[in-house]
């Protein structure tokens, strides 16, 4: 039974928008998370909107002393992920490298010192000295009073010096993640098409070169929901995932459900009283993405909502002033959930609840399962993320497959066929769940069925 229920899940997290991040937003930090100022740098935006997706420092850095001198130990974790993500790339060593004396100081040219023993130990053409290969690479760009070698380096500027370094890199490599996507031309028109997971990790991360080019290069970003500027539509939201009428949850759910909720709640220590004005279908969602994602995401290398690949997107839209179109809504997309039966809702909710009260292998496949498509979206590899996700997210026989599919598919085509037909010539990103490109009758089966050609890009 609960092989149902996990694809119900895993087909949210792929094919509807990151509605379960709003979830999480709403439900866990309302009680647990408050959420001071970063201490960022306008000019590092972009950079660190960029690096912290790498997994090589954690974001509560920002809250913390972000701009003031950085500490050994925090230098010495950056240096050894920085390390680690170079690592990954599985390069021949250089045999005749001698490493250049680090001076244990903590100045700029002390961590870009290290930065740069971590390239040079490999067979990579980083020249003789660090500093010029820094200048170059653009990695180094001085500050108001030059290069400013001598002076004690922020946390800000050894994270930003680091994260450059990791993207020029795989930059250099043509390597970083390709993703799944597809790229269709017409009257003068470029529409770029990229599947989504709305749950990622630090290991997709970079996104290969040639598609941050493809979305540099956009005129627009069109998403299912663009969640960064909700505006009118959050007081509509949090009435739709909240009950209106008086009632609370225990009057839409059985005793047995609702006694289990009960017992989840102890294990994630929220109060009880934290669900009761929330709908079964809310809840559910987000305590299974709870369950199989990392809402902390310490090390990144676990999935975590906040990782979504939409997300990057559109964060980095927003900070670029690039548009964001709605292709749907998050209005139109909780009325989906909402609009499911209440006996679904309640057997769905049911059926979450016992698989963390009784952990089964299901639920370890599952995690197992998300993590495989994870790797599948890095490699590019469409056909086997199709094979899969058809084989273990798709059954046209319940309630949320046929909320997922089918009319939406039909109305988003239609807006890209839109966009392609415009005699207001253009370039467009689109990024929406995977599972509306790959399942049968879905946008590609639409685009191609009316006689559009759709190749795969990044090849």
């Amino acid at each position: 039974m609960y092989t149902r229920i996990k694809r119900e899940l895993l087909k949210t997290i792929v094919s509807l928008s990151i509605i379960f991040t709003i979830l999480l937003t709403f439900i866990v930090p309302i009680w647990a998370i408050e959420f001071p100022t970063p201490d960022i740098s306008p000019w590092a935006l972009i950079t660190l909107n960029e690096g912290e997706r790498y997994g090589i420092y954690t974001t509560d850095w920002y809250y913390d002393g972000f701009r003031e001198e950085i500490s050994q130990e925090r230098l010495e974790l950056l240096l050894e992920n920085t390390a680690g993500k170079i690592e990954a790339l599985e390069l021949d060593k250089n045999e005749h490298f001698t490493p250049i004396s680090s001076k244990g100081d903590r100045t700029r040219e002390d961590v870009l010192i290290r930065l740069y023993n971590i390239l040079a130990q490999y067979d990579i053409p980083v020249g003789d000295s660090h500093i010029d290969y820094m200048l170059e690479k653009n990695i180094l760009r001085g500050t108001g009073s030059g290069l400013d070698l001598n002076s004690i380096c922020t946390t800000e500027q050894a994270v930003v010096f680091a994260t450059r370094l990791i993207e020029d890199t795989y930059n250099l490599l043509d390597a970083g993640a390709k993703g799944l996507a597809w790229k269709v031309e017409h009257n003068g028109n470029t529409v770029y098409l990229l599947g989504s997971i709305h749950a990622g990790n630090s290991l997709i991360y970079p996104i290969n070169d040639k598609l941050k080019e493809a979305f540099y290069e956009s005129d627009a970003l069109l998403v299912e929901a663009n969640i960064l500027n909700m505006g009118n539509q959050l007081e509509g939201f949090i009435e739709l995932i909240t009950y209106q009428d008086g009632t609370t949850l225990k009057d839409h759910i059985s005793e047995k459900t609702y006694q289990k909720l009960l017992q989840v709640s102890e294990i994630y220590g929220m109060p009880i009283e934290l669900f009761e004005e929330f709908k079964p279908w809310s809840i559910a969602i987000t305590l299974e993405t709870l369950s199989m994602t990392d809402i902390d995401n310490v090390d990144g290398n676990l999935p975590s909502a906040i990782l979504g690949i939409d997300l990057y997107f559109m964060s980095h839209a927003q900070i670029i002033q690039m548009p964001i179109i709605e292709l749907e809504g998050l209005s139109h997309q909780s009325d989906l959930f909402d609009n499911l039966s209440s006996e679904f809702q309640d057997q769905y909710l049911n059926k979450v609840l016992d698989n963390i009260l009784n952990p089964s292998d299901d639920h370890l496949d599952s995690v197992e399962l998300l993590e495989e498509w994870l790797n599948q979206w890095k490699d590019g590899d469409i056909e086997g993320f199709t094979e899969s996700y058809l084989k273990n997210a798709v059954d046209t026989e319940d309630e949320i497959s046929n909320m997922l599919f089918g009319e939406r598919d039909r109305n988003m085509a239609e807006k890209i066929i839109d966009l392609l037909e415009s005699e207001e010539k253009g370039t467009y990103f689109v990024v929406v769940g995977a599972g509306h490109f790959v399942v049968p009758d879905t946008i590609i089966y639409q685009l191609k069925d009316k006689g559009y050609n759709v190749e795969v890009f990044n090849y």
